[in-house]
């Protein structure tokens, strides 16, 4: 299945030189150095990074640095690209939810006396709870795209010594699913930030309304087994839409962070609007496009 080409007869006529899957460990790859930057600007805030505050600085280089080379292995060998990556997604997961646990741990103050738990100031100005967890999306994306489905849009993933693993619903659906997710994850964290400010500014609820659109429209595509042309265009443009939006966001965050003559002050970027918090916008949207590619990976794989 080749949604992007069945919409538009004219993109079988690319040559794309990297198949859907190595796109897929590539753009993880990226997303565990963009990661590391964003959370060590964020870590920064206090003045102090702890020593458990490291953990994600530090593996988010390593770990895109191992996929890298995973990626590229894959091209001719992709058993060296297995055993680079496994390990490498499985540790991803496993740093998303131990992040998540510590901001959980901060933010809900568990183990507080009664009256001083949860509460949603806690939530909104704490450690943002849902964040860490996009390392473990990074690591679930990864996972899904080193197994070849074959047959092609069948849901059988061919493992090691020759198993394979029967989904219930084709890679290609199960890449739409992830992406929704993937856009939740984004839209809770960016209503969070933006509640400091009280949505006072209008330009808020873009994000705000992306967000949604690019969580329902993947859900929706996941959800039907042959998309038609109007579904597929439909889809591409409200990906689009939000990867500009993420863009935007970027700049915007920028213009906020300088100061009235325009002057870069570098505290401000550490401590003012995250300048990376919108590319999450673009990142997962990039992830949705990537899904409308080919999805046989037998002869290139």
């Amino acid at each position: 299945m080749y949604l992007l080409a069945d919409a538009l007869p004219a993109v079988r006529r690319w040559r794309i030189p990297f198949t859907r899957d190595q796109l897929f460990l590539l753009m993880a790859a990226l997303n565990e150095y963009l990661l590391a930057l964003e959370i060590y600007l964020a870590h920064s805030i206090s003045g102090t990074i702890r020593p458990d505050e490291w953990i994600p600085i530090v593996f988010g280089p390593i770990s895109g640095t191992f996929l890298v080379v995973a990626g590229l292995a894959n091209r001719r060998n992709r058993s060296l690209a297995v055993w680079l990556a496994v390990p490498t997604y499985v540790l991803s997961i496993a740093v998303g939810l131990l992040g998540a646990w510590f901001h959980v741990y901060r933010a809900v103050l568990p183990f507080a006396p009664a009256g001083e738990r949860v509460n949603l100031g806690l939530l909104v100005w704490g450690p943002p709870v849902i964040a860490p967890l996009t390392f473990a999306l990074v690591g679930v994306f990864g996972l899904s795209a080193l197994w070849v489905e074959d047959p092609p849009d069948t849901g059988t993933l061919v493992l090691p010594r020759g198993l394979r693993l029967r989904l219930p619903f084709s890679k290609t659906r199960a890449y739409f699913f992830w992406v929704s997710l993937g856009m939740l994850a984004t839209l809770l964290s960016s209503v969070l930030d933006h509640a400091h400010t009280d949505f006072s500014d209008s330009w808020l609820w873009v994000p705000t309304t992306a967000g949604v659109l690019g969580t329902v429209a993947p859900l929706i595509m996941g959800f039907l087994e042959r998309p038609t042309r109007s579904d597929v265009l439909a889809y591409a443009v409200s990906m689009s839409l939000i990867l500009l939006v993420g863009v935007v966001g970027v700049v915007l965050h920028i213009r906020t962070n300088l100061v009235v003559e325009g002057a870069v002050v570098g505290e401000r970027f550490i401590r003012g609007a995250p300048i990376l918090a919108p590319m999450l916008f673009a990142d997962i949207a990039t992830f949705g496009l990537l899904v409308l590619l080919d999805s046989d990976e037998r002869a290139r794989g």
